[in-house]
């Protein structure tokens, strides 16, 4: 349930807010593309924290790069 709405929230910022702003992301996927593919594929407390970890290395000293999701990861 907390999945659902936290990909809604995601999907929401993606739509309406992301394009307002520059582009800023050095990952691919994107840092929503991720949490939202987190959120389908783990519980809520390891997808809520893969996204913010991500959103934390997402930075101007980061080199970015591909950083798909482990779907392994336990």
């Amino acid at each position: 349930m907390l999945n659902k709405f936290f990909i809604v929230l995601i999907n929401f910022y993606r739509k309406f807010i992301s394009p307002l702003l520059p582009q800023s992301c050095r990952f691919y996927p994107t840092c929503s593309e991720y949490a939202v593919e987190c959120f389908q594929t783990f519980g809520f407390f390891k997808a809520f924290f893969l996204s913010i970890y991500r959103i934390i290395r997402c930075n101007p000293l980061s080199k970015g790069g591909y950083d798909p999701v482990d779907k392994h990861a336990h």
